[in-house]
C-alpha cells in the first residue's frame, strides 16, 4: 500500500464504520452516503478504492439492490485497474447513480483530510 493509502485509511475506515452503524440503525440511505464519502477519500489508493467498492457491493446485497450489486462488481474491476493507471475522476461518489467517469466537487471536509494525508507523504 502506498504512503498515501496508509495515511488516508483511518479516515476511510471511519466512514465505513459510520456506514455500518447507520445501517444497523435502519438508515440504509445514510449508510450509503458514508460509503460514498469513503469512496471520495480512498479513490486514489488502489487498495482503499477497491475496498470501498467491496463494501458498496455488500451493502447492495443486503439491500437486495440488483442494479447496484452488478454495478459494484464492474466498479471493483474498474477500480483495481483504473486506479493503478491514474484514471480516477476526482470526487466521484462511486455509486451506480453516477457514471464512473464523472468528476465531482469534493466536499471541503473531505478535501482537507485528503490534503492532510498528501502533505504527510513527504
Amino acid at each position: 500500500m502506498s504512503e498515501f493509502g496508509r495515511r488516508i485509511r483511518p479516515y476511510v475506515e471511519r466512514e465505513i464504520l459510520a456506514a455500518y452503524q447507520a445501517e444497523a440503525e435502519g438508515k440504509p440511505e445514510v449508510a450509503f452516503s458514508h460509503l460514498e464519502r469513503a469512496h471520495i477519500l480512498g479513490q486514489t489508493s488502489t487498495v482503499e478504492h477497491v475496498r470501498v467498492h467491496w463494501h458498496m457491493f455488500l451493502w447492495s446485497i443486503r439491500q437486495s439492490d440488483v442494479r447496484e450489486c452488478l454495478g459494484q462488481l464492474l466498479r471493483i474491476v474498474g477500480a483495481s485497474i483504473g486506479t493503478v493507471l491514474g484514471l480516477v475522476p476526482q470526487g466521484n461518489t462511486g455509486g451506480t447513480n453516477v457514471t464512473p467517469f464523472k468528476s465531482m466537487p469534493i466536499p471541503p471536509d473531505l478535501a482537507a483530510l485528503i490534503e492532510k494525508a498528501r502533505a504527510s507523504e513527504g
